[in-house]
């Protein structure tokens, strides 16, 4: 079987809403007129990054795959433990299936591939949370450490850090360098200018909409490259969000009610370092976690009427297995449209996100709420040989996306998922 190539570009935070504005830009332009397009596609829950990337590459929902947030349950930490490791994934991957299939790969920032066996050329998304560590040492560490150390040392100039803008023209020029000069056959990008300018600024403002300008220069510029080695035109290339955002005007830390009732200890710096009853926040969504059985639900659930006027829904742990989330937990809160939440009592129980802080920054937008929220999809584009250009798609799921990229490179996962192939994009 000849090798077709699958190339995947994610937006972070790139949502159904933007399609109308991103038809205005020339290389939005140029692949949505060559692409079949799927409009709305429902994320997983939570909303968070590393999970709906995780998804993505396994077709499976996150109690599936096994990353049920970005970071990790450690509330004794001020910064927990991202999901970086790819030997946290359960189940098999795009990057598993394409190397075993002889396929060259490579990920650029794509989350939760630190350290994977599959990926020949990967760049992977860490930083450093340790007070000795350096971003070039975790990530060599995490990376292909001799395409990494090539990498930073060819475009450092570029980045600050992991700050934005800087980090995407970081990431593209490698990309641009990598398609020339490796030509991996499958290839994953992931670009997050605007999920972070959405945080810092909200979902429609001024900044976010400068960042899909820049992603679509961006976009271009992969693209020339494409077309520069000859492989724009037999390579399916996937341009994909993992979530939308909503704006926010109040951050709740809904520990503050639990440590009033004695179910928490803290330390002198006010981490978490004991606990019976735990909430872990996951921005729009809240995990919440019992290691006392003496209190029970009813407890618990009359501690959080302190926040039920701020609460949309609470998931019980049946609902949260069904919805994919992790089952592990006892309940899920569904924050309002306007609320999210944080995990940590060192600072006030709630608090305006309006605030002008010098030390920290609050969210003004953010994701982790339900798929099913209104005006919250993400969307999907894929060109190439073997799609019909002119298929429109009203609806789909980001669990469809692994299996559908698989299946139009002719590859499978070695398992059923949780996600179908969604063939009506296909001629």
């Amino acid at each position: 079987m000849v090798k077709r190539k699958l190339y995947i570009i994610s937006l972070d935070a790139f949502g159904a809403s933007d399609l109308e504005f991103a038809k205005t830009l020339p290389h939005f332009q140029e692949i949505l007129n060559r692409s079949a397009l799927v409009k709305e596609v429902e994320s997983v829950y939570p909303s968070l990054t590393y999970v709906a990337h995780t998804s993505i590459a396994t077709g499976m929902n996150p109690n599936r795959h096994g990353i049920i947030h970005n970071t990790h349950r450690q509330p004794e930490r001020q910064s927990p433990d991202w999901y970086w490791y790819a030997k946290e994934i359960k189940k098999a991957t795009i990057f598993d299936v394409a190397k075993k299939a002889g396929y060259t790969t490579c990920a650029l920032l794509w989350p939760v591939t630190g350290r994977s066996p599959s990926i020949d050329y990967n760049l992977a998304e860490i930083f450093p949370n340790r007070p000795w560590q350096t971003l070039v040492m975790v990530s060599a560490f995490a990376s292909s450490t001799k395409y990494a150390l090539e990498m930073n040392k060819k475009y450092s100039s570029l980045r600050n850090g992991i700050d934005q803008p800087e980090l995407d023209d970081f990431v593209t020029a490698i990309a641009v360098d990598t398609i020339k000069t490796k030509q991996p056959d499958l290839m994953a990008v992931h670009l997050v200018d605007l999920d972070s300018m959405r945080h810092h600024y909200g979902v429609l403002s001024d900044q976010a909409k400068e960042a899909i300008v820049r992603m679509d220069r961006h976009l271009g510029q992969i693209i020339d490259a494409m077309k520069e080695i000859g492989i724009y035109e037999d390579t399916v290339l996937a341009v994909l969000g993992d979530h939308y955002q909503i704006d926010t005007h109040t951050v709740i830390r809904p520990n503050h009610l639990f440590l009033d009732k004695g179910w928490q200890t803290i330390d002198r710096k006010r981490n978490i370092k004991d606990w019976k009853v735990l909430a872990k926040a996951a921005d729009g969504a809240c995990y919440i976690y019992r290691k006392d059985v003496s209190i029970t639900n009813k407890m618990i659930l009359d501690a959080l009427k302190g926040i039920e006027g701020r609460v949309e829904t609470i998931h019980s742990a049946a609902e949260a297995r069904k919805m994919g989330a992790d089952e592990n937990c006892l309940f899920i809160l569904e924050a309002k449209p306007g609320y999210y939440f944080e995990s940590d009592v060192l600072y006030p129980f709630m608090e305006s996100t309006a605030k002008n802080l010098p030390d920290r920054r609050l969210h003004s937008a953010t994701h982790g709420f339900s798929p099913k929220k209104k005006k919250y999809a993400t969307t999907l584009m894929v060109s190439g040989p073997g799609i019909d250009k002119n298929a429109v798609v009203e609806k789909g799921k980001l669990i469809d996306e692994g299996p559908t990229f698989l299946h139009a490179i002719g590859l499978k996962f070695p398992e059923a998922t949780d996600g179908r192939v969604i063939n009506k994009i296909f001629l």
